[in-house]
Formats: structure tokens, C-alpha cells, sequence
């Protein structure tokens, strides 16, 4: 669940550097809950590939994060604000 959670995190961040095949790859597995089964039927490729396919938009992700630290900068800017100011504030930043 962990990583569900912190590739969709990075997905929002870094989703227009990924090609338009491997956005529809994520959002079938990670947005949409698909198993590699089921998208390797809608795709007509294998389960390897899916897999495989996965494996590298996963790995194009955390080197997007790795270099850019977006999300990582987010994270650590909501840690400094979050006892700072009130609800409102951090709610209106987060939705920046």
C-alpha cells in the first residue's frame, strides 16, 4: 500500500515527463487497481511486458525525484508550515 501511495504521489508531480503509453500503464495499475493480467489482455502484450513496462516508468519516477526533489521539497515544506499557520493557510497551499 506504501507504494502505491508514494508512486501516485510522484505521478502527480512528474506524470507530463512520462510518455502517453506509460501514463496509460500507471493510471491501469495504479489508479485504476488493474492487475498485470488484466492490462496485458486490454494491451494484447504479456504479463512480462507489463511487468516490465511497470518496472521502468516506476524507475523513470524515482529518477525524476531523485533529480528534481519535488516531491521530497513539498514534504519538507509542509513539515515547516504545518505548525505555523492556521488549517486554512496549509490547506490553500497545498492546493497551489
Amino acid at each position: 500500500m506504501e507504494n502505491y501511495i508514494y508512486y501516485n504521489e510522484l505521478y502527480d508531480y512528474y506524470s507530463l515527463l512520462l510518455t502517453e503509453v506509460q501514463r496509460e500503464y500507471f493510471e491501469m495499475y495504479y489508479i485504476n487497481n488493474l492487475s498485470f493480467s488484466e492490462i496485458s489482455e486490454i494491451k494484447k502484450v504479456s504479463k512480462a511486458a507489463v511487468s516490465q513496462q511497470m518496472s521502468t516508468i516506476e524507475k523513470k519516477l524515482n529518477e525524476y525525484e531523485t533529480l528534481l526533489k519535488l516531491k521530497n521539497k513539498h514534504d519538507q515544506l509542509y513539515l515547516i508550515l504545518k505548525d505555523k499557520v492556521s488549517k486554512e493557510t496549509l490547506e490553500q497551499i497545498e492546493n497551489l
